[in-house]
């Protein structure tokens, strides 16, 4: 059988390289279990304190500043409402806008909105390439104790095979159980933060419509 001149350094640093990352990869398994662990923490602590806006909640806002169209009373609205903290400070800017024009006031609107929106996809975008990325660092994990082991198992032996399948199983393990955990977190913010934004920019829309009929009625009057 022809042997490929320089096959051995090839296969000896490829060993060398491979079993060098053994290390650096079960370090990123157990920091990516941990990290989703915390999340998983910070879900339940936001969850407790999480507060969904109801539609009857919004259907009794955009009545209320429809009834009070001037921003003092807006705000005062705003204050009184039960609606979340990060949404009072969004609607009370956008009703701070009343002497921008028209287009100001929509450009001002949707950069707050999209803000917000900005600031969920950062809070997702950890947990989603956890999801993606954990089960090939853990095949990763898996596979790179497998030549040893199947080396081990030429020589007869047994104890070295067992060792390395040890760490190959429990690779294997942690980079699917990060990615679960991860997996979930995210699904369940992005439905949440989905549902937050939504209403928020129905209640922008709704301010915004509010303070336009307001300032032609007023254009109105005075002519």
């Amino acid at each position: 059988m022809a042997v490929i001149p320089g096959s051995d350094i090839i296969n000896s640093t490829l060993y060398v390289v491979s079993q060098s990352l053994l290390l650096p990869v079960i370090a990123v398994l157990l920091i990516m279990l941990v990290y989703v662990v915390i999340e998983g923490g910070g879900i339940i602590s936001e969850y407790s304190i999480r507060r969904k806006t109801t539609f009857l909640e919004v259907e009794s806002f955009i009545t209320n500043i429809s009834n009070n169209s001037s921003p003092a009373m807006i705000k005062d609205g705003l204050e009184d409402s039960e609606l979340p903290k990060t949404h009072k400070e969004i609607l009370e800017k956008i009703a701070d806008s009343n002497a921008l024009g028209v287009k100001s006031r929509e450009v001002l609107a949707r950069k707050l909105i999209e803000e917000e929106e900005i600031k969920a996809i950062k809070k997702i975008e950890k947990t989603d390439i956890i999801a993606k990325i954990a089960p090939a660092i853990g095949l990763m994990g898996t596979l790179i104790p497998m030549g040893p082991g199947l080396a081990a198992l030429g020589a007869g032996d047994i104890t070295t095979l067992s060792q390395n399948l040890m760490v190959a199983f429990d690779a294997a393990i942690l980079g699917m159980a990060s990615a679960a955990i991860a997996f979930t977190i995210s699904r369940v913010r992005r439905r949440w933060y989905e549902d937050q934004i939504s209403t928020l920019d129905a209640m922008a829309e709704s301010l915004l419509e509010v303070i336009q009929n307001a300032k032609e009625e007023k254009k109105t009057y005075i002519e």
